[in-house]
């Protein structure tokens, strides 16, 4: 019997598969040099996240209310596949199944790069 492993993304997190460094990203969005020496920006693409922020749990005294006790999770505004932008100091390398990953915090996220489907060629000067 062969058991498969897999990571599981805790709480606010990212796994990320990082990109080569370079000065321009693969969708065309150069990255200034000062500031990837500076702050040592860095991109890659999102392979999983994590639930989200967990929201407190308030115990309710109405008997009328389901009380399964399941947290409560604000999602996270990356998604898998997104071309992610950040701080690489917020980031930890970890090695699975011989590939280098980075789990990053999603506030250490700038920014991400997004495939949309165009359904309306006047969308006007969307970046």
């Amino acid at each position: 019997m062969k058991i498969e492993k897999q990571i599981v993304v805790i709480a606010d997190r990212v796994l990320i598969s990082p990109d080569e460094e370079k000065s321009r990203t693969g969708s065309g969005l150069y990255l200034p040099q000062g500031l990837s020496e500076k702050e040592r920006v860095q991109s890659g693409f999102v392979v999983k996240t994590g639930p989200g922020y967990i929201l407190p749990y308030r115990d309710s005294s109405d008997p009328w209310l389901d009380r399964n006790n399941e947290p409560v999770y604000i999602p996270l505004q990356v998604r898998p596949g997104d071309y992610a932008i950040f701080l690489r100091k917020d980031a930890v390398e970890i090695e699975y199944n011989d590939k280098v990953y980075l789990i990053v915090a999603h506030s250490a996220i700038l920014a991400v790069i997004r495939d949309k489907l165009k359904t309306d060629i006047d969308d006007g000067d969307e970046i």
